[in-house]
C-alpha cells in the first residue's frame, strides 16, 4: 500500500475548553490536488496551521511521507518538503520581484549569510530564480518592487515564493481571495501549471476554483472531515447536502457548468 504524501490521523485541537478540530482524518496521495471546503468556523485555517506547524495538535498524528511532523517547528516541516502560502500576501515589499524569489531559493539551497559572498556569483540560485519567474510569467516584472505589483501579481509572487524551494507538498490558503472573475480564471491555470507533479492541498471558498482545480474534495464541518471523494461524489453525498442545506452545492453546480 502506498504511503500517503500527507496524512492526518484523528487530529484534534482545543483552544482552552473549546474544541475546534474534532478527530479529523485525511490521507492525500502523492500528486493529488485536494480542496478543503466547509462553512465558516469549520476549522479550515486551524487545520492548515496544524499541518504547517504554526499550532500544535492536542491529540492525533500528522505525517508527511510517513514521517510524523506534528510538534515540529514550521521551518523543520518546510525542510522536510512542505511549503505553505497564506491568505494575506507575506512579501518583502521593498525588494524586487526577483529578490523575493531569490530569498526563498537561497534558503532552500542552504546558503547562509556571509558578507564575502556576492549574490550575483551564485549561478544555481539565480538560474532557479529565473526559472520560477518564467513559470509565473513575472519575468518582465523582475525588477519591480513587490509593493508596486497589482494584487493578482502579488498573489502570484506569493505562490512563486512557496514553490521556489521545490517542496513536493504545497498548501495554498484561499489563493484566489479578492480576485476578479477573470483574474481567478487565469490564476487557476497558473496554479495548475506551477504545481504540476506536486501534491496540492488548498482551502478555497470559490466553488469555480474548487471544481476547476481539485481531483478530490474534503468537506470539513465542525472540525471533522465528513466526506472525502471526487467532486461528483461529494456533490451527491447526503451528509454534505444536509450540512450545506443545498445552497453551496447549488452554487458549485452552477460554477462547474460555467467553467
Amino acid at each position: 500500500m502506498t504511503t500517503p504524501a500527507l496524512e492526518l490521523r484523528e487530529v484534534r485541537k482545543n483552544f482552552g475548553k473549546t474544541e475546534i478540530i474534532r478527530g479529523a482524518t485525511l490521507a492525500v496521495q502523492a500528486g493529488e490536488r485536494v480542496a478543503i471546503i466547509g462553512p465558516n468556523g469549520a476549522g479550515k485555517s486551524t487545520l492548515f496551521n496544524l499541518i504547517s506547524g504554526r499550532f500544535g495538535c492536542t491529540a492525533g498524528d500528522i505525517l508527511l511521507n510517513g514521517k510524523k511532523i506534528d510538534g515540529l517547528p514550521p521551518f523543520e516541516i518546510n525542510r522536510l518538503g512542505l511549503a505553505r502560502s497564506f491568505q494575506v500576501s507575506n512579501l518583502f515589499v521593498r525588494l524586487s520581484v526577483f529578490e523575493n524569489i531569490r530569498c526563498a531559493v537561497l534558503w532552500h539551497l542552504g546558503y547562509k549569510y556571509a558578507f564575502w559572498r556576492f549574490l550575483a556569483d551564485l549561478k544555481d540560485a539565480n538560474q532557479r530564480t529565473e526559472e520560477v519567474l518564467a513559470m509565473l510569467e513575472l519575468d518582465r516584472r523582475r525588477d519591480v518592487l513587490a509593493m508596486n505589483l497589482t494584487y493578482a501579481e502579488q498573489r502570484a509572487l506569493e505562490i512563486g515564493i512557496t514553490i521556489a524551494g521545490g517542496s513536493p507538498v504545497i498548501l495554498l490558503d484561499e489563493p484566489t481571495a479578492g480576485m476578479s472573475k477573470s483574474e481567478t480564471g487565469r490564476f487557476v491555470n497558473l496554479i495548475r501549471e506551477v504545481t504540476a507533479g506536486k501534491t496540492l492541498l488548498t482551502v478555497e471558498h470559490d466553488m469555480g476554483v474548487v471544481f476547476g482545480l481539485a481531483d478530490k474534495i474534503a468537506v470539513l464541518v465542525y472540525g471533522q472531515v465528513i466526506a472525502f471523494d471526487t467532486p461528483a461524489a461529494v456533490r451527491a453525498n447526503p451528509r454534505v447536502q444536509e450540512a450545506y442545506l443545498g445552497s453551496v452545492l447549488a452554487d458549485a453546480q452552477a460554477a462547474e457548468a460555467g467553467h
